[in-house]
């Protein structure tokens, strides 16, 4: 008998339209003859399954819905929220105090990579290179003429818990710098602020499966503008090529590191790690334990340079982790 699917989308965050994008991508991914997939949807006002047409609530006492008089129990979840609440730990906990299982990291590893400052500076004190940062939250008192000193310029300022570069600027000059910082409080309750690091922006994707370990290939990231931006990311205004023009040594380095990372995070499913290479040296820029699963998104590129098929690799996944919980 065919598992349920739910392909869990939306969230509370400005990041819901890249989330419904990724929903899309993991639709066309999966392999239907295998399973049936329902896209269910979840923000602040309602959670809603779409099927044949029609849009039915979700029974959240046992993550089930209603139609027709016929009720249909989900056996999996693969979770594409880019934000909260599918990115930082709270819906893994609701599935795992309903023993559902789902595609990516659990509750200790989603919270501690939503927050870019606590995560670098945990893999910090493994020895992974950072970019030097500080973060303030709400209420916070700060004096940009510290933080200048602190870090130099220019700097990065973006939200602390919050991704697909909303609300995020390339500061080139201190009188700019509390402009940046009101606006990333706009967007999430925690600032981080972080140096410049000049070099070859690189990302590195990997997985575990029931046929053990893949690392991916590099995505080397080119554009024009002024950084890795919103419109670079979802408005074609970027190269990304994959695998990355860098040397071997090197690719193999990131590969090792990325790998070192899922481990030491406990991480599950599919992630991503964000490099500069500067200098010949990797420096981590985050983690990302959600990544976009649109068609030209850099984890479907890596899984086709790595002559993988992408549907067989969601079938892993969702099998692996299946039978982690239900066997």
């Amino acid at each position: 008998m065919k598992k349920n699917i739910a392909i869990v989308w939306g969230g509370y965050s400005s990041e819901k339209e890249v989330s419904e994008r990724s929903a899309q991508g993991i639709y066309s991914f999966i392999d239907k003859e295998k399973y049936n997939l329902y896209k269910v949807k979840i923000d602040a006002q309602v959670w809603g399954v779409e099927f044949n047409g029609e849009t039915y609530p979700v029974d959240k006492n046992d993550f089930s819905f209603t139609a027709n008089g016929q009720k249909t129990a989900f056996d999996f979840a693969y979770i594409t929220i880019h934000g909260t609440p599918g990115e930082d730990g709270i819906l893994q906990g609701y599935f795992d105090l309903l023993r559902i299982p789902y595609s990516n990291c659990g509750v200790l590893a989603s919270a501690l990579t939503f927050s870019k400052f606590t995560c670098n500076n945990f893999l910090k004190s493994f020895g992974f290179k950072v970019a030097e940062s500080v973060v303030l939250r709400k209420n916070d008192s700060y004096d940009t003429e510290t933080i200048v000193k602190k870090l130099g310029l220019p700097v990065f300022v973006k939200p602390n818990v919050g991704g697909s570069s909303f609300a995020t600027t390339k500061v080139k000059e201190a009188s700019q710098l509390k402009h940046a910082i009101d606006e990333a409080f706009g967007e999430a309750p925690e600032v981080m602020i972080e140096s410049f690091i000049s070099g070859t922006e690189v990302t590195c994707g990997c997985y575990q499966g029931g046929k053990g370990f893949q690392r991916l290939p590099l995505t080397e990231v080119v554009t024009e503008n002024e950084f890795f931006d919103y419109n670079a990311k979802y408005k074609g205004q970027v190269d990304e090529i994959t695998p990355a023009r860098i040397p071997d040594d090197i690719a193999k380095q990131i590969q090792g590191q990325t790998e070192r990372i899922y481990h030491l995070i406990g991480a599950k499913g599919i992630i991503r790690a964000d490099y500069i290479i500067s200098g010949g040296v990797p420096v981590l820029l985050e983690v990302n334990t959600t990544p976009g699963m649109t068609e030209t998104s850099f984890i479907p590129q890596q899984v086709h340079a790595a002559g993988l098929d992408i549907s067989d690799v969601m079938t892993d996944i969702i099998e692996y982790e299946y039978n982690k919980i239900k066997k």
